[in-house]
């Protein structure tokens, strides 16, 4: 009632505002219209765990909001209160002014976790071996536990990870040692004692021997118990995944594990593309990286709104903050620096290379995307960084890279 009598009195008084000075009549029309903001927004700050309007229904809620707040927000930006004016002025400086101690604090506490995080990301196997474990386990809780089951929990759905992941594993290495025998260019199975002699080391060749031997056999064990286990399918009861599960979790596994991590790359420059002005080497790990995050962002959110919010903050830290913390270190670092690079020199539009009318001066092919050194000459960007490695001269004009 207080409020009311208050808004009353100063709408009553607003026709002998014309005596005051213009300043201080657009002070008593602000905090007159301040006023009837707190009014207009009592009904949002009802007791209880709800709104006074949603106990009226959503409609009612949803109609008034549209009505009210935009005439709310207009009117405070149109007569704004000096007190806001102020407040919204000194909100950045002292926002600076708290913030600095609070980041010096939290650095100081963070340090130590920062050292612990920076060595689990060098033990590389380690690291991609957890976050493969972690995954696969969302992938059970989201894809066959939550989606199939509403909030219920499956236990013996729970193995359909620990079972993936073993067969990937399985397919890894019998895929790496067909690679192995491809690539394989000594197929003599002694060893000599010099590069270029024919005398033999009796047991280098024969621990060589045993080696290989080994391999084949234990390929050929590895090839039979899965052919074997999923032809009786013994001990598969409850193994039953799923398309979408089958498709997600294999594709996370191929854009972690090193083997075809190191093949994507050569896949990028089969392709041919662009706009990747030939950094294909650099660009790789961070599309991989990029895809494995955003999958594990998205299944983490499901998790997140069924409840299960303990197990989805450990997930999210290790598959999505520790591997975004790793790209961001290296291979994104990496790739930003080689873009600024090229970005001083900039790109040659398509008529620029049809009046050219020539080839790169490095590679002597022709060319449909260039960049253009300041003395006017044209090279792929490939060949461009490849003659930035060796000198900042022109291959052409040798004249030093000069920029405005």
């Amino acid at each position: 009632m207080g409020m009311t009598t208050r808004v009353r009195g100063r709408l009553r008084s607003l026709h002998k505002l014309y005596r005051f000075d213009p300043k201080v009549r657009e002070e008593r029309i602000a905090e007159t219209v301040c006023l009837l903001s707190v009014l207009f927004l009592l009904p949002y700050c009802s007791r209880g765990h709800a709104p006074l309007l949603l106990s009226l229904g959503g409609w009612c809620l949803a109609t008034y909001s549209c009505l009210v707040l935009p005439v709310v927000v207009s009117a405070n930006y149109i007569y704004p209160a000096k007190w806001l004016k102020k407040l919204a002025e000194n909100i950045p400086r002292l926002a600076r002014k708290i913030a600095v101690p609070i980041w010096t604090i939290f650095r100081k506490i963070y340090a130590p976790l920062d050292r612990c995080e920076k060595f689990f990301m060098q033990m590389s196997h380690l690291s991609n071996m957890l976050n493969q474990l972690v995954f696969f386990m969302v992938c059970d809780r989201v894809l066959l536990c939550t989606l199939t089951n509403g909030n219920r929990s499956c236990p013996e759905k729970k193995v359909t990870g620990l079972y993936s992941l073993m067969f990937y594993n399985v397919v890894t290495y019998c895929i790496s040692y067909i690679k192995e025998l491809i690539e394989k260019e000594d197929w003599s199975p002694y060893v000599n004692m010099t590069q270029h002699g024919n005398l033999k080391h009796v047991a280098m060749s024969a621990t060589k021997i045993v080696l290989e031997w080994t391999k084949a056999i234990t390929f050929i064990i590895t090839v039979t118990f899965m052919l074997l286990v999923f032809g009786l399918e013994q001990g598969l009861e409850h193994y039953r995944p799923t398309a979408s599960y089958t498709f997600i979790t294999w594709s996370y596994y191929m854009c972690t594990e090193k083997l075809f991590v190191d093949l994507f790359p050569h896949l990028l420059i089969f392709l041919k593309i662009n706009a990747l002005e030939a950094l294909e080497l650099l660009y790789a790990p961070v599309l991989l990286r990029y895809y494995t995050i955003s999958v594990s962002a998205l299944l983490l959110i499901v998790l997140v709104c069924y409840g299960q919010l303990k197990f989805a903050l450990l997930a999210a830290y290790l598959t999505v903050y520790v591997r975004a913390k790793d790209m961001a270190c290296n291979c994104l670092k990496k790739l930003k620096n080689e873009q600024a690079i090229l970005a001083r020199f900039r790109r040659a539009s398509y008529d620029e290379i049809e009046n050219c009318d020539d080839v790169c001066a490095v590679c002597l092919t022709q060319m449909t995307r260039a960049r253009v050194t300041p003395c006017q000459h044209f090279f792929h960007a490939e060949c461009l960084r490849q003659c930035l490695n060796n000198s900042h001269y022109c291959p052409i004009c040798k004249r030093e890279y000069t920029f405005c």
